[in-house]
This record gives structure tokens, C-alpha cells and sequence, in this order.
């Protein structure tokens, strides 16, 4: 799969407002990163470990599903075996 060929979007700055207006520091600090590392992974410029991932969904109690979405033309196919 070339450079490009997929994309890892994200939900961070809506689920941070819905959750009373959480700062990107307040986010940061639950889940154990820098403010740096919450604003790259937010705008989409780093993607997130799997395990920092799934301590942000589990912030915001929500599926990793609702807090980052693949797009790609790969997207919701299965790999076959």
C-alpha cells in the first residue's frame, strides 16, 4: 500500500467540546501524553499508539470507533486469509 493510500481521521475536538469544553491539556493529562502529542494526533498529523488510542475513547467512554475512523479504499473490507 503506497504513501496515501488510506487516512485516520478523528472525532478528538468535537468529543472535547461535548465533554464540557475540555481543553486538549485536561485530555492530555488523562490519558497520560502532552498537550503537544493530543494537538498533533487531533490534527491529524500523528497517529496514536493503539493503546494511547483506546485511553482516549475510554475518556470519553465511547468505542474507538466513534474517536477514529479509516478511510481509505480498503476501508470496511476484510482481509481475506
Amino acid at each position: 500500500m503506497g504513501k496515501g493510500a488510506y487516512h485516520v481521521t478523528n472525532a478528538i475536538r468535537s468529543l472535547r467540546f461535548r465533554a464540557g469544553d475540555m481543553t486538549q491539556q485536561q485530555l492530555a493529562d488523562l490519558v497520560g501524553v502532552t498537550r503537544q502529542t493530543v494537538n498533533a494526533i487531533e490534527g491529524n498529523k500523528y497517529s496514536p499508539s493503539l493503546e494511547v488510542a483506546f485511553r482516549i475513547a475510554r475518556v470519553f467512554d465511547v468505542p474507538l470507533e466513534h474517536v477514529f475512523q479509516y478511510e481509505g479504499p480498503e476501508a470496511g473490507r476484510a482481509t481475506p486469509r
